[in-house]
Order: C-alpha cells, then sequence, then structure tokens
C-alpha cells in the first residue's frame, strides 16, 4: 500500500463544458469525489492523503470561477469536519494561506485546529500551492538561519530542505495520480515528487471515484520501485 498518495484533481471544467453547463458546476461534481477519495483512502490505509485542490496559478482563472471555488472551499471545510473527526483524518494545508480570502482562512484554520490530534490519516489540501515558489520559501527561510548561524551553509542537506517544506515531517509521495487527461506536473510537489511513481488517467476528476482509485492502488502495486538500483537487486532483497 503506498503510504503517501497525491492527486491533481483535472478536468472539473472540461467536464462541465462537455455537458453544456458552466464550469462552477464541474467543480461542484468535484466535491462528491474528493468526499468519496478521501473515504476510501482511510478505508485502505493510506497514511496521507495530498489533494492539489488550487494553484498560485488559479489565482489568474476569471473571477466568478475564483470566488465560485472559495465558496466550495468553505461549504466543504464546514460540511465535512464532522466526517474527518469521526474517521480520524487530520486536516493539513499546503501553501500561501494569507491569500486565501478571510472567511476562507478562519474555517481552514478552525478545522485544521480541531482536528490536530487525529492520527488515522493525514489530509493535506494544496490551496494557494506552487512547488517553486515553495521551494524559494524554503530557500529564503534557509538563508536566514544560515545568516544568523543557526544553520551551516557548507552541511545543508536534502533533508535539510525537505525540512522547510510545506510537507516537512511527512513522507514524500509514493504514488502522484492526475485525471483529465493532462500528461505534467504542474508546478505539484516538484521536489516531494522526485520518485513517485506517475499514474494518468483520461477519467475526468469527477468521474474519478471509488473503483478508478482502486485501479490506480493496483497499477501501483504491480510497479517495480529501484531507486537506482537494478532489477535484480531488488528482486534479491
Amino acid at each position: 500500500m503506498p503510504r503517501h498518495v497525491a492527486i491533481i484533481m483535472d478536468g472539473n471544467g472540461r467536464w462541465a463544458e462537455e455537458r453544456h453547463r458552466p464550469r462552477l458546476f464541474g467543480h461542484k461534481a468535484g466535491v462528491e469525489s474528493v468526499r468519496e477519495i478521501v473515504e476510501v483512502a482511510r478505508e485502505i490505509g493510506v497514511a496521507f492523503l495530498t489533494l492539489y485542490a488550487f494553484s498560485t496559478e488559479n489565482w489568474n482563472r476569471p473571477n466568478l470561477e475564483v470566488s465560485g471555488l472559495m465558496t466550495l472551499l468553505k461549504s466543504y471545510l464546514q460540511s465535512e469536519l464532522r466526517t474527518m473527526l469521526r474517521n480520524d483524518i487530520r486536516l493539513r494545508c499546503l501553501g500561501e494561506q494569507d491569500r486565501l480570502p478571510e472567511d476562507v482562512r478562519s474555517v481552514l484554520g478552525q478545522a485544521i485546529a480541531d482536528t490536530s490530534a487525529c492520527g488515522g490519516m493525514t489530509l493535506n489540501l494544496a490551496l494557494s500551492y506552487g512547488g517553486r515558489s515553495e521551494l524559494v520559501g524554503a530557500i529564503r527561510e534557509m538563508a536566514r538561519k544560515c545568516q544568523e548561524g543557526s544553520l551551516d551553509w557548507n552541511a545543508l542537506s536534502e533533508t535539510d530542505i525537505s525540512d522547510h517544506l510545506f510537507t516537512a515531517g511527512q513522507p514524500d509521495p509514493d504514488l502522484l495520480i492526475r485525471t483529465g487527461g493532462e500528461h505534467r506536473l504542474s508546478n505539484f510537489l516538484l521536489w516531494q515528487a522526485s520518485y513517485a511513481e506517475l499514474y494518468f488517467t483520461e477519467i475526468r476528476w469527477p468521474d474519478f471515484r471509488k473503483q478508478q482509485f482502486l485501479d490506480a492502488i493496483h497499477t501501483f502495486h504491480l510497479r517495480q520501485r529501484r531507486f537506482g538500483r537494478t532489477g535484480a537487486q531488488v528482486t534479491g532483497e
């Protein structure tokens, strides 16, 4: 079982457009997929689930779509809090929270605080998140510590970088899923996904449900993770 699964939830807008509906209709349908996938991941024993909900680039979308997405996010957090508590799910946020609307930040902060003691699964919502800006922030923080003398620049390691990312303390993703037919990372977990198994599907996010998630997990089981070694070395362990 992959310990950490990350998902780029793509295709909501196109799913709606194919049905001659507004893009926000697709985002609303996508919320149902979020609920189902979170539930299935918890059931089968995934320890960390990271969902790419809103990127730093998404702020460039039409104002109506952005405000609709923020409303959906707030509604989801309010409606799912009891479910997260009941299923022992801890909520975390990856990204620039200060860019979110004040009312969304308030609800998000409360949900994070209320679920902080949960230990069954960690649900990371990547909100106003960008992999490059995350790395820039980590480098700035490390530079500041080096200047202060609390960090030795000559002794910096990969672990030091990981410890200054939004995912500090969490394992890197084992499996990264992207729905919607695109085949790129789109600035998502650029450092953390360096050895993740990538799974791309044409299925739009609103149609990605339990069976599709289990299919992705099954594909992960069939892959051999070598991490630079030969296949013979891995099978000989």
